[in-house]
């Protein structure tokens, strides 16, 4: 399988320019390194602008990268994208994410790996790499691992879409405000003197709001969840679902749907990851999760990635030719192909900085 070097390239400094997620990501960084040394700051508020939170990196120009011979702008792009996630896990300031509207992906990195995380009635949460030949990443294989049952495969396999009230509901949310207090809560967090947790929690508590799950919510149904995700195969977890679909509900005809359409080797690389996710810290989830993305970007095994994206992102025939094409042609040799260190002498793994922190990670949370 065709494979790309890691070497320079002269358009690098002009790909940096042109990607404004590279300038965010810098800038976020920056701002928290600089809020951790100031003692006056007790509080960390991340928030989006516009109608969406984050709905995800910016695949296109990674893709174009990689199109122009240049794969190592996308590992560049990951690497500092994931060291993020696990400085702002590792935040010695209580980190807030208000999460009103979209949060996907990339999206999902920022937020779901800060101590609270408060979602409205606006927002959407998914994870849905596997329909363009990526994966659930950015630390998913920790954070969805740690949901009841078997509710995290089931995300991370068929891209589900969640709102805030089953986020809340799941766990992957902290605190339910209604969209119309944000702005209260917000100037309610900047009065507090305080980094302690308790205290934080007890703030945003007085602006929550009770939720309700829709009728045909597929957290209701989460004995049926159980019983199909926690399979040992992609092939069981499909097959059994089938065999389920028989009642009607609407999320298993979804689930089945999803999974037929996604890339079959970025399926099986998932279940693998969540599977493993639940015994890792979640530093050695992101180690692992850009050691099989720099695989997919570099096209080390095969084209899913270029693939996926051409069929949705942008000829959008959604038809995509998945590499091999069928989940019982993706052996588990070929998955473990991906989990392994990158033939390549300018490549090394994923080196994540010291932090005094490391022992709080999630401690609050899920």
């Amino acid at each position: 399988m065709e494979a790309l070097p890691l070497g320079g390239h002269p358009s690098q400094k002009n790909l940096k320019e042109e990607c404004p997620e590279w300038a965010l990501i810098s800038q976020i960084s920056r701002n928290l390194e600089v809020y951790e040394n100031d003692h006056l700051v007790k509080i960390l508020i991340l928030k989006g602008q516009g109608k969406a939170f984050c709905a995800g990196g910016d695949v296109v120009g990674i893709l174009l990268s990689i199109i122009n011979g240049h794969w190592s702008f996308g590992a560049r792009f990951y690497k500092k994208q994931l060291t993020l996630d696990y400085l702002i896990a590792t935040s010695t300031k209580p980190l807030v994410s208000l999460i009103n509207g979209i949060v996907m992906g990339g999206g999902a990195g920022l937020s779901m790996n800060s101590m609270f995380r408060v979602v409205t009635e606006n927002t959407v949460f998914a994870m849905p790499e596997g329909q363009i030949g990526l994966f659930p990443d950015v630390g998913a294989s920790y954070f969805l691992s740690r949901l009841s049952g078997s509710f995290g495969e089931y995300l991370g396999l068929t891209g589900a879409r969640l709102d805030g009230s089953e986020m809340l509901a799941c766990g992957l949310a902290t605190h339910f405000v209604l969209s119309k207090d944000l702005l209260l809560l917000e100037n309610a967090l900047s009065e507090v003197a305080s980094s302690d947790a308790l205290t934080i929690s007890r703030v945003i508590s007085a602006f929550s709001s009770k939720i309700s799950l829709k009728k045909d919510s597929a957290f209701r149904r989460l004995e049926t969840i159980n019983k199909c995700f926690s399979k040992g195969t992609v092939e069981e977890i499909l097959s059994t679902l089938e065999n389920e679909v028989v009642n009607g509900d609407k999320w298993i005809v979804h689930a089945i749907s999803s999974m037929k359409s996604a890339s079959p080797t970025s399926l099986k690389i998932f279940l693998k990851l969540i599977r493993e996710g639940r015994t890792k810290e979640l530093k050695d989830c992101l180690i692992q999760d850009y050691t099989i993305v720099c695989h997919l970007i570099r096209r080390t095994f095969n084209r899913d990635f270029i693939e996926g994206s051409r069929a949705k992102l942008f000829e959008k025939d959604k038809q995509p030719k998945w590499e091999p094409s069928k989940l019982e042609l993706v052996s588990d040799e070929m998955v473990d192909q991906y989990f392994q260190k990158v033939d390549d002498a300018d490549w090394e793994y994923l080196q994540l900085p010291e932090r005094a922190n490391i022992a709080k990670i999630w401690q609050s949370k899920l």
